[in-house]
């Protein structure tokens, strides 16, 4: 049965409510879930085990006030006669004690829109506090996440030999297109060197990855499955990925894009973005030369793994400061 079921059933068991005997058994009922969700962190069973509570009591408050109009209920602290015949029950007797009965039937005294708006305001209460709680917990996890990442990056950079906890890399994929006679003006080959899967795959990555590594690996649409066997070949396990949505349209056989993949993959035991500081899975950025990437995922991979050793491969240039890189385009590193 879902929360949504639940709390109508006992909505409607209310309506059927004749006895305070009843209405306390529901009440009692809603006080254990609700400690139970406290316990719990659920914010959305406590919301409505309160309001059932809340409605519980107050339907108990109008059936004593009723009792005690008709006579059916002793009052005063001691237990009456009727007519000699029985004696009328005190509220102990009910399971009730005194500050239970004032506040309960303060609760009935209330009209209907004021009691709304009392029990909306004790669950914009929990909501509120809950959203305090959700708050400090993604707090502890951001620090317990960040202390993680440092002892990391420690560990990484006492080792003998430079092993990279971060490895940005932009292969130089061939793309093969229907006829190499009349398709190649538009080829990456025009503008440098490319290699085919195998020499990728065949690339010792692995001697360079940390044992705890992330790799970022940039991957054409339609080359999909390359970079999935890329990454599983340099020993990572594919994770998430990104889009980089360009300011301008390419070429395409089914579609025209205007889009790459970044490959998000992982060996070991490394920690991912904190909760709430997670990048949007889709970005903007405008193209640059051909085959340049948006030096934006660099910041990002900085962001994420500030105390991690990084390295680009395939970098074009100099490397980015606080990076080794390596490649055909690459100006000399510690790393080369």
């Amino acid at each position: 049965m879902t929360q949504l079921a639940r709390y109508e059933a006992a909505r409607a068991a209310l309506e059927q409510v004749k006895s305070v005997d009843e209405a306390k058994s529901i009440r009692d009922k809603a006080v254990a879930l609700e400690a139970y969700a406290r316990q719990a962190n659920d914010g959305a069973l406590l919301e409505w085990v309160i309001e059932i509570r809340m409605r519980a009591e107050r339907k108990a408050g109008q059936l004593l006030k009723a009792m005690e109009v008709s006579g059916e209920r002793a009052t005063g602290g001691r237990p009456k006669h009727l007519r000699g015949e029985r004696v009328l029950p005190r509220l102990a007797d009910l399971g009730v004690s005194h500050i239970q009965s004032h506040r309960w039937q303060r609760l009935a005294r209330l009209d209907a829109e004021a009691f709304e708006q009392r029990v909306g305001a004790a669950k914009r209460e929990i909501a509120r506090s809950a959203e305090c709680t959700r708050a400090e917990r993604q707090a502890e996890k951001k620090e317990r996440r960040a202390a993680r990442e440092a002892a990391l990056g420690q560990k990484l950079c006492a080792l003998p030999d430079k092993k990279y906890g971060v490895i940005y890399a932009d292969p130089e994929w061939r793309f093969e297109p229907w006829s190499r006679a009349s398709g190649m003006d538009r080829s990456p080959d025009n503008h440098y060197p490319t290699s085919c899967l195998d020499v990728i795959a065949a690339r010792d990555v692995a001697s360079i990855a940390a044992k705890d590594c992330v790799l970022a690996l940039w991957v054409m649409g339609g080359m999909l499955p390359h970079g999935l066997v890329v990454m599983a070949a340099w020993g990572f396990d594919f994770k998430s990925e990104y889009v980089w949505r360009k300011d301008r349209i390419g070429m395409g056989y089914w579609s025209r894009r205007k889009h790459e993949l970044l490959l998000i993959g992982t060996r070991g035991d490394i920690p991912c973005p904190a909760p709430g500081e997670q990048w949007d899975s889709c970005f903007d950025a405008p193209v640059g030369e051909h085959s340049e990437k948006p030096e934006c995922v660099c910041e990002m991979l900085e962001a994420y793994f500030p105390n991690l050793p990084k390295i680009e491969l395939n970098r074009r240039g100099p490397p980015r400061p606080g990076w080794d890189a390596w490649g055909n385009e690459a100006a000399p590193s510690k790393a080369a």
